[in-house]
């Protein structure tokens, strides 16, 4: 049968109290485990390692962001060479067209000095004639 049902009010007080007791011995072990040596050592132990970890982590970190940087510094380079680069390749298009564009209204100003000669010759042969003719 159920032996709780059949407990009085002392006895009910009595396995408060040795419970209480119990608890109380336990947490006092606990401390008392938590404050030795062995494992005050082993927090520091613990401590150090993570300590050591963060260190190696902050390292890794600084490492990736040198990496990270001498590539952004070689990238803008190479973007400020292609973009020099190209402003002078557009130079010398540039140039290029000029050139030929002086080329093309010179030989344009010849032609033009040709034709205009080429008309003075005929109206001056054709006003020669007209005098030999009268």
């Amino acid at each position: 049968m159920d032996r709780s049902k059949n407990t009085g009010f002392a006895d009910r007080l009595s396995a408060a109290a040795d419970a209480k007791k119990a608890q109380l011995e336990r947490a006092a072990r606990a401390r008392s485990e938590a404050e030795s040596p062995a494992a005050v050592e082993r927090r520091t132990v613990r401590e150090a390692a993570r300590v050591a970890r963060d260190a190696r982590i902050a390292e890794r970190r600084a490492t990736k962001l040198a990496i990270e940087a001498r590539q952004a510094a070689a990238l803008a380079a190479a973007q400020i060479a292609e973009a020099a680069a190209r402003e002078a390749a557009l130079k010398v298009e540039q140039e290029a067209r000029d050139a030929e564009f002086a080329e093309q209204t010179a030989r344009e100003a010849a032609l033009e000095a040709e034709r205009q000669a080429a008309r003075d010759a005929r109206y001056a042969a054709r006003k020669a004639r007209k005098r030999k003719g009268r």
